[in-house]
């Protein structure tokens, strides 16, 4: 029977649990490995070893959006005025910024660019 070479995984069934938790929180890689007691080193090789788990990883750290998105939800499916003012607020305004293209040049060059 061959005896396994080098040091035991620090990727356990428990730092797994522990990393699952603080995805599911929205951290950042640093700060589940920070929760988990392992270096970020170790989470991008067992990734590397496991695409599936960086799959995973990333499906976790969207929980916390979809959560804040079903809140938004039910409160506009109760008809929450307070909400419905935000979001109307919130996607105007992203609007706007996103045809607002911040142009430097001066008038001289912008009748230029005409001809």
């Amino acid at each position: 029977m061959a005896k396994s070479v080098g040091y035991p995984t620090k990727m356990t069934e428990a730092t797994l649990k522990l990393l699952r938790e603080a995805f599911t929180w929205g951290c950042t890689d640093s700060e589940a490995c920070c929760y988990a007691d392992i270096s970020t080193t170790t989470l991008y090789n067992y990734c590397t070893l496991k695409p599936e788990y960086l799959e995973l990883k990333n499906k976790l750290k969207d929980m916390p959006t979809m959560k804040a998105r079903r809140i938004i939800n039910n409160s506009l499916e109760s008809d929450d005025l307070n909400t419905a003012n935000r979001v109307i607020d919130r996607v105007t305004t992203q609007k706007v910024e996103s045809k607002n293209l911040n142009v430097d040049m001066t008038h001289e060059e912008w009748i230029d660019s005409l001809d």
